[in-house]
């Protein structure tokens, strides 16, 4: 056997040859200069069709991105076929950073947090002021996951013709969350479409709600009829609606710079991921009350400055009722 001593020659050094190949190894990753931005409009089984320009390019997330994921609403870079043409697909080889993120969780003690949209502005919480019955616990917990993902909420409170929404409205009065209230015949007539828009136009709105709120038949009266999707019934027995939309898609507002993104029903809103001191910023009035809190103050308990800052005539007693109930929403599980 050949040994070598201390002072080798470099040519006298054997390379174990690359069995995939004679090119070396590299960590180096190309930057792809000539990349295309796009918009992500929906996913459907890891193929994510994208908004280029004018036209709609399905493409496939690139190896080099690992785990992270693309999700409806984010900007991205994409190489390949960017013809759009059927049989055709491209390549995401980055994501661009994000202005904003919803997030939810399963329940409240599933650590695993599921990205809904990204770069959103709004979030349109959709419910019903009968069949199916509201839900106030689920508004509570999409306006803590709204105010902590930095999105402005707006409730929409649909088929008014079978309950009025005086006393759902009086329940969130304090917290001056902007509503819109429609009704069967008016979204037929399309009366209520127009309110709708008013609150939309130059902003990209997701829209969220258990199923059977009408949800979908709320979009589909804003978008154009090649983009509409189909709507289901709610079950007379259960009391919930059937799951019709079952993927998240971003649909554009014709005549306006507003995009809607409607998302599946949901039936609960975990919040296992909303850190409870950032919910405190939603609330403007209240804020500067907590200079006086004791070091990671709940905002309920006996030491709270917020209730001295209340007493003194600083903001609205209902508004701190608003605030603690909404961060309990943070403490108990979604069973209604």
């Amino acid at each position: 056997m050949r040994r070598y001593g201390k002072h080798t020659d470099e040519d006298d050094i054997r390379q174990r040859p690359n069995r995939k190949g004679n090119r070396p190894r590299t960590n180096i990753r190309p930057k792809h200069e000539e990349a295309v931005e796009g918009m992500v409009v929906t996913v459907d089984r890891g193929r994510l069709t994208c908004l280029v320009e004018d036209r709609l390019v399905m493409a496939m997330k690139a190896r080099e991105l690992g785990r992270k994921a693309a999700v409806v609403g984010d900007h991205v870079a994409i190489v390949g076929d960017l013809s759009g043409e059927k049989d055709t697909l491209a390549r995401i080889v980055r994501i661009e950073p994000r202005s904003s993120v919803l997030r939810r969780t399963a329940d409240d003690d599933d650590p695993y947090e599921r990205v809904v949209v990204a770069n959103a502005d709004q979030l349109a919480i959709v419910t019903a002021l009968a069949d199916p019955e509201p839900r106030p616990r689920l508004i509570d917990r999409c306006l803590v996951a709204a105010y902590d993902a930095g999105l402005e909420p707006l409730l929409v409170l649909t088929k008014s013709d079978l309950a009025p929404p005086d006393e759902l409205l009086e329940l969130y009065g304090a917290l001056g969350v902007p509503y819109v209230v429609t009704s069967r015949e008016e979204l037929e007539s399309g009366a209520a479409v127009d309110r709708v828009r008013k609150q939309l136009d130059g902003k990209i709105t997701a829209f969220v709600g258990h199923s059977g709120v009408g949800k979908t038949t709320l979009v589909n009266a804003l978008v154009s009829q090649e983009r509409r999707r189909s709507t289901g019934h709610v079950n007379a027995v259960t009391g919930r609606g059937r799951h019709t939309t079952t993927s998240a898609r971003a649909i554009p507002l014709p005549g306006s710079e507003g995009w809607v993104i409607d998302t599946p029903g949901v039936r609960s809103f975990g919040l296992h991921h909303v850190d409870p001191s950032r919910v405190i910023h939603a609330f403007p009035d209240l804020e500067p009350g907590t200079e006086g809190c004791p070091r990671a103050c709940s905002h309920d308990e006996p030491d709270c400055a917020l209730d001295q800052w209340v007493a003194g005539g600083h903001a609205d007693p209902q508004r701190l009722y608003s605030l603690r109930r909404l961060l309990a929403t943070r403490e108990r599980t979604e069973g209604d």
